[in-house]
């Protein structure tokens, strides 16, 4: 339990033990469950943790309140690492109002054992602008559809400006291991940038929605429901700045699809190295020609969440893949699916192929690209034969050129 000032305590759960988040996001340094509790004329408290953590987070609540019951459970979003401890909360206070937006109650059964039965008075239905007055606290609440669930609700405090955003603003990691507020993790967009284009990537849209609602509020502080919490403290402890404003651009530029950073990413799917070789070969050209920053990753040993990342990161991309079973080869398949699957868009791609009988691997990441909004081909196709060969430069050089002036 954490004292975040004005009788508001984080009551949240770090997690080191979860090896994939979400069953596929690998995770180095852990994760967190943000909770929060508001002690005033009446209690709340806000979200639950993931059931692998429920005893403790139970404590934490005992360790604010005593014998003390809460009056509202508030919930933003029910993803079951946020929702699993809903169940034992209503055991726990039968009492307690579970408030949420209708579409959350609508789907709330589907998270809680058949022997848990919702009575209308148990239950409290907020909407858009709906506020919630627990005495000095008063929770603003703000509709954010398929950011990144359609039942997902924040809410805003009137009183001190705090906006709690539910996944929005979250990143992975424990916050033991990369620091309880912002200002404390040097690593915060890295992780950020992984979590959101992974997670929330596909709903540019909403997230701009909700971005266009945000700048009508005078938040002093984000507090999300994984990772960090940003902005202002409100503590009493001395602290670095930590100015909302980072965070609030890097939402726009991921959510618009907008470049973060000017280079080139290369990603490559290579069966026996000849592939990887040529691939390595063509950075090394882009790089004299003064391409600037060049990343070349081999995706068959390399975290793919991470591959997605960095496509959308930079400005351009170059896809070096094998010929494969009259396809691509696996990695590569993989990585397009994933990428059309988060809304991958509006960049410039150079593509480099290998086959040692019947090279396709171009036409069919040619294809598979021509899905996705926006996306340019640039340059014509180099072709390598199994190995790269000092005749496959001339082609190589005119690649680099076309897609460092695309």
């Amino acid at each position: 339990m954490k004292n975040l000032g004005n009788g508001v305590s984080y009551i949240g759960m770090d997690d080191l033990t979860l090896d994939l988040f979400e069953g596929q996001y690998i995770l180095p340094e852990g994760v967190s469950y943000n909770s929060y509790l508001i002690d005033d004329e009446k209690i709340a408290v806000l979200d639950t943790v993931d059931a692998r953590c429920g005893d403790a987070w139970f404590e934490e609540i005992s360790a604010v309140l005593g014998d003390r019951t809460p009056d509202f459970l508030v919930v933003h979003h029910l993803e079951p690492d946020h929702s699993g401890m809903i169940a034992e909360f209503i055991r726990r206070y039968p009492s307690a109002r579970i408030v949420a937006g209708a579409k959350a109650l609508q789907m709330l059964p589907q998270f809680l054992p058949e022997d848990i039965v919702l009575s209308g008075d148990s239950l409290c239905s907020v909407a858009e602008g709906d506020v919630l007055d627990l005495g000095s606290h008063k929770l603003k609440f703000i509709s954010a559809p398929m950011v990144h669930w359609p039942e997902v609700m924040m809410s805003y405090d009137l009183s001190d400006g705090v906006f709690y955003s539910a996944d929005a603003f979250g990143k992975f990691g424990a916050l033991g291991k990369c620091g309880f507020y912002g200002s404390e993790d040097e690593e915060w967009t890295c992780e950020a940038r992984r979590y959101y284009f992974n997670i929330v990537g596909k709903y540019g849209v909403q997230v701009q929605a909700l971005l266009k609602k945000a700048s009508t509020l005078d938040i002093k502080a984000i507090r999300p429901l994984h990772g960090p919490l940003l902005g202002c403290r409100f503590d009493g402890c001395d602290g670095a700045e930590d100015s909302l404003g980072k965070y609030l651009e890097l939402y726009d530029c991921w959510s618009a699809y907008r470049p973060e950073t000017e280079g080139i990413f290369i990603a490559v799917a290579s069966i026996h190295g000849g592939t990887l070789a040529a691939a390595e070969k063509f950075a090394e050209i882009l790089r004299a020609k003064g391409a600037g920053r060049v990343v070349v990753s081999d995706l068959s040993r390399s975290d793919i969440a991470e591959n997605v990342e960095d496509a959308f990161r930079h400005s351009k991309m170059v896809l070096a893949c094998a010929s494969y079973d009259g396809g691509i080869f696996s990695p590569m398949s993989d990585f397009l699916h994933r990428l059309g699957a988060k809304g991958y868009r509006s960049r410039k791609v150079a593509l480099l192929e290998n086959g040692s009988w019947a090279p396709c691997a171009a036409r069919v990441m040619k294809d598979k690209l021509a899905l996705m909004k926006d996306v340019e081909i640039v340059g014509k196709p180099v072709t390598v034969r199994s190995r790269l060969k000092s005749s496959d430069i001339p082609a190589l050089e005119e690649l680099a050129d076309a897609i460092i002036n695309a």
